[in-house]
């Protein structure tokens, strides 16, 4: 009588992966360059497949708590792309509790709104998607501050934007304007939220180092009034997380390991001597494993279309 395993968890943690990939190529993984150069295309692939679209598996949703008159807020570094949000009033009372339209806009259309700094309820939301890169000012802090203060003295206003995010140590701060230097008045960064992302307000020397960071993040318009408490919900697509040790596994679900696999052997094909004999057959294997997979990774709920309300310049 024949019996079967009784488990369900087969899965090639990164050597085992790689071995097969260079296997599928005509080759083997001899040196640790080998496993380096695989770890490299295996994190240009995963950007690709950011890039085709919707990964079900890397959905995540959250919750940022809207502040009276602040319209900025950070968004997690690995944010890939928002594919849904609402604006939630009366959080987590049965009664009342209400999640209501909030139309995305863009940049330009953004740029149009005559009063940026109109209250109320938030029913616009532009979205910017940026590198995350740092960079260091040329001001410094011009004196101490402490974690509750929300204006920021800085000795001078080179490379800084209108509005945007800067660290501090190891502090994360949004502002949303600033002020010149007025003879012994320094110029200042303005409406400061500190803390942001998760970081500790603290208090922070004259001169220390000020860094702009391009941080995602979301504006909101109106800028929130102070009538209720508003939350924007919002579903992201994170990134896939990088390839990490030998005895790691992926960060993908068992219906994509194949997938991954034939994957590599083709970006590895384009590399190792001899691999180009097997291109084309290696390509079209990782195109039908990438269609079996994705067909798969997609809801099985009936889809409802609902048009929406445009407010100023439409949306995108």
């Amino acid at each position: 009588m024949a019996y079967t395993s009784g488990t369900s968890s087969f899965n090639l943690d990164l050597s085992e992966l790689v071995e097969e990939a260079f296997e599928r190529v005509g080759s083997e993984l001899r040196t640790g360059y080998d496993l380096r150069t695989a770890r490299r295309s295996l994190n240009l692939l995963f950007a690709d497949w950011a890039n085709r679209g919707v990964n079900m598996w890397t959905f995540e949703q959250d919750v940022i708590t809207l502040t009276q008159g602040q319209p900025t807020y950070a968004l997690p570094d690995d944010t890939a792309d928002i594919l849904d949000h609402v604006i939630r009033t009366n959080a987590n009372v049965p009664s009342n509790q209400a999640d209501l339209t909030i139309t995305r806009i863009s940049v330009s259309t953004y740029a149009t709104i005559p009063n940026k700094l109109t209250q109320g309820r938030p029913i616009q939301v532009w979205i910017q998607r940026l590198s995350g890169q740092s960079s260091v000012l040329a001001g410094t802090v011009s004196s101490t501050i402490t974690a509750a203060d929300t204006s920021i003295p800085i000795s001078s206003l080179v490379g800084v934007p209108n509005a945007g995010f800067v660290q501090i140590g190891s502090e994360l701060i949004g502002f949303n304007e600033y002020s010149v230097a007025d003879g012994a008045t320094p110029a200042y960064l303005l409406n400061c939220t500190r803390g942001q992302n998760g970081t500790t307000a603290a208090s922070h020397s004259a001169g220390a180092a000020i860094s702009l960071v391009q941080k995602q993040s979301i504006t909101v318009w109106p800028t929130p009034d102070g009538s209720t408490e508003y939350q924007f919900v919002y579903w992201r697509m994170r990134r896939i997380q990088d390839a990490g040790g030998g005895v790691n596994v992926m960060d993908i679900p068992f219906r994509f390991v194949n997938c991954l696999t034939a994957g590599l052997a083709y970006y590895l094909a384009l590399k190792v001597p001899g691999g180009m004999e097997r291109l084309a057959v290696l390509k079209q294997q990782y195109d039908e494993a990438w269609m079996t997979a994705a067909d798969e990774d997609q809801e099985r709920a009936a889809i409802r279309l609902v048009p929406r309300q445009m407010f100023i310049g439409g949306s995108t």
